[in-house]
């Protein structure tokens, strides 16, 4: 079987996303910068590359719902998933069909029962949790995540989103990698 996993950009001062977030600016002020490391210096192609890449090894995805209302749009008809991805909601709605092996599908029963329908679809691969900050919480709050894996960046966002925001304190975190690149600090915990 595969490891649960969450990736994302942090800041500095431990933000995930710039100030006032929006459709029109789903990172919020400054946030972008938060993955310049990603896409500096690569072609579009390149990127998207680059994304498939990363999601590979996942067999399915997480995701709570201000997540997926705020980056549908930008990731278009054929998100770099290429997986299931299991919309954690209150709000029902029927399944969203993208290409490439990308649907979205709303879980209404709580997170456990979308990890439950993650662990099915990913079979031996691994299950990703791609945000937003609140549903990662929720996971290590509940003993979900094995491995977190944080881009550090050298910035300060000075507001906005911050990770481990009433996180509990008990959670332990293991170094098990750390890699240093232009522009970012990659960082890899084991969780427990």
């Amino acid at each position: 079987m595969g490891v649960v996993y969450f990736e994302l950009s942090m800041s500095l001062d431990g933000f995930v996303t710039g100030p006032n977030i929006s459709v029109d600016n789903p990172l919020g002020e400054g946030g972008e910068h938060l993955h310049d490391w990603m896409f500096d210096g690569k072609t579009a192609e390149e990127s998207v590359e680059f994304e498939e890449k990363v999601f590979a090894p996942s067999g399915a995805i997480v995701m709570g719902r201000r997540m997926l209302d705020l980056g549908i749009g930008p990731w278009g008809d054929n998100p770099t998933f290429h997986a299931p991805v299991f919309v954690v909601t209150n709000r029902p709605h029927d399944p969203i069909v993208k290409e490439g092996g990308t649907t979205y599908y709303f879980v209404t029963d709580g997170l456990e029962a979308a990890f439950e329908l993650a662990r099915k679809a990913a079979g031996s691969k691994d299950i990703a949790i791609v945000g937003g900050a609140d549903i990662v919480r929720q996971c290590l709050d509940r003993g979900l995540v094995e491995e977190a894996r944080l881009n550090l960046i050298p910035m300060v966002l000075g507001g906005g989103t911050r990770l481990f925001d009433g996180v509990a304190s008990s959670l332990h975190f293991a170094i098990a990698r750390v890699i240093e690149a232009d522009g970012v600090v990659h960082l890899r915990f084991r969780v427990g």
